[in-house]
């Protein structure tokens, strides 16, 4: 049993458990920053080991890991790294800066890590548990806003219905391949040129909780609610990490379905469809800027699904590169939304930012990259994953789909613009507080890379084909 294989994630569950017990020791008024100085320390030290791990399996074959992993890996760290850093100006303002959060966050990325290496059904269910209820907690970190407290049932409640759904999901699989591994599932479907009824709706009930994490349409609902009322750090890694994780086990299930493409394709294909429109249009009519990017994500999920739904290494590795440029984009704006800060107080209606270009110029040229580069304008990092996903789409002769996808993105460009024009040419209203050194870095750094992501496309684009190569060939 090569247990060396799961080191990365090892590691940061005893830095964990090591950082929860340091804060429980601390003196109350400095744990906060202390054990989120040493989770940050922990995610760098793990980025490091993830990317570094040589490929092979472990455990029983419960536990795989090769370039995909590695890849996606990189991005979950990224996303909770960046997430814990923007924690230190949103909780020590919002009066949530309790030592636990930094560890839920490592917990809950330990989860996304292992559902990334997982290649068996319980491995899957265990990551994808763990990392869920530390998020469950965090939705309702802020035990004094009702808001949170909601956002916190909501997703719970909702969330256990998933993975009831999955769950039997998975004993279908089971009773109809003989075993829990993916290999089982594809043995299935090799071997067999007529499928039974109940592996096929076992496959159905996997995608259909795999697709509510990723708030796919129509299993959306929450979205908008958690998102609003989760305090902003957590909205942050929500918005990231969990997506990033189930579009993992997405690709992997999916791919290793790769002789059974003619009955998922199209389901895949309404899906990203329904995301895309369903998210675009939702978008519009949004005053609350957190709800704009809940829909915004649906949207963006939609077209990653794009990739997966082509079925081919090109729209896996294209839809690879679109989440890692929906991280830089993403984890931006969610900084500048942070910002929105006036009196102590957060403020998080579209309208709190007129006049920003006036008062706070650079936080305003910030969050006009970001949105242009989520509608999708040439050259920043949202237009080169928006051109990848259509083109793989083209070339599998999904021309529907790609025509689709381009004047939802002419409609979503919409609200986004609309953000710039409020900053740029509505009446100033007053100026926000004083934001951090760590805001500062965790924005600038980020638009610097949307800026600048054609730089970066050469070597991304190299290891988004190796990772998408190991799980589907040419």
């Amino acid at each position: 049993m090569n247990w060396t294989i799961a080191i990365p994630e090892i590691v940061l569950s005893i830095s964990g458990l090591f950082i929860l017990l340091f804060g429980v020791v601390q003196k109350k008024e400095n744990a906060f920053f202390s054990c989120t100085i040493l989770s940050v320390a922990a995610f760098i030290t793990v980025g490091f080991l993830a990317l570094t791990m040589p490929p092979g399996g472990g455990y029983l074959g419960l536990f795989i890991s090769d370039n995909f992993s590695r890849f996606m890996k990189f991005l979950i760290i990224l996303g909770g790294l960046l997430s814990v850093v923007l924690s230190l100006d949103y909780n020590e303002g919002n009066n949530t800066n309790q030592f636990e959060f930094p560890v839920l966050i490592i917990f809950s990325t330990v989860g996304a890590m292992i559902m990334t290496s997982a290649c068996n059904l319980m491995t899957l269910y265990m990551g994808l548990e763990l990392s869920s209820l530390a998020l469950y907690i965090l939705c309702s970190f802020d035990r004094d806003n009702v808001f949170s407290t909601e956002s916190g049932v909501k997703y719970f409640v909702l969330g256990s219905l998933a993975s009831g759904l999955l769950l039997y999901g998975m004993s279908l699989l089971y009773g109809f391949s003989g075993g829990l591994g993916f290999d089982d599932i594809q043995r299935v479907l090799t071997t067999n040129s007529q499928h039974s009824a109940g592996f096929v709706i076992g496959l159905v009930f996997v995608l259909i909780g795999l697709c509510f994490k990723i708030s796919a349409v129509p299993f959306h609902m929450w979205t908008p609610d958690v998102y609003q009322g989760a305090p902003t750090s957590v909205t942050t890694f929500l918005s990231t990490v969990p997506k990033f994780a189930t579009f993992a086990v997405l690709l992997r299930i999916m791919t290793t379905s790769s002789g059974f493409t003619h009955q998922w394709q199209i389901l895949i294909e309404v899906i990203a469809i329904l995301s895309i429109v369903i998210g675009s249009i939702g978008a519009i009519a949004q005053i609350n800027i957190k709800r704009m990017m809940a829909y915004s994500s649906i949207a963006h999920m939609g077209y990653a699904l794009i990739g997966l739904a082509t079925g081919t290494a090109a729209g896996v590795s294209a839809a690879l590169i679109y989440l890692a440029s929906y991280l830089f984009m993403n984890v931006g704006t969610f900084a500048v939304i942070i910002a929105m800060r006036r009196k102590g107080r957060f403020v998080e209606s579209i309208h709190d930012l007129a006049g920003l270009g006036k008062t706070d110029s650079a936080l305003a040229v910030a969050m006009a990259i970001f949105m242009f580069s989520m509608a999708g304008v040439p050259p920043l990092a949202g237009f080169f994953g928006k051109f990848l996903v259509f083109g793989a789409a083209i070339s599998a002769h999904l021309m529907w789909l790609a025509v689709i996808g381009i004047v939802a993105s002419i409609i979503g460009a919409f609200f986004y613009l609309r953000i710039v024009k409020i900053m740029y040419f509505d009446q100033s209203v007053e100026s926000f507080d004083q934001h951090s050194l760590s805001l500062s870095f965790v924005s600038f750094g980020m638009g610097i890379v949307t800026v600048g992501f054609c730089l970066f496309m050469r070597p991304i684009m190299v290891y988004g084909f190796m990772a998408a190569t190991s799980l589907i060939k040419m």
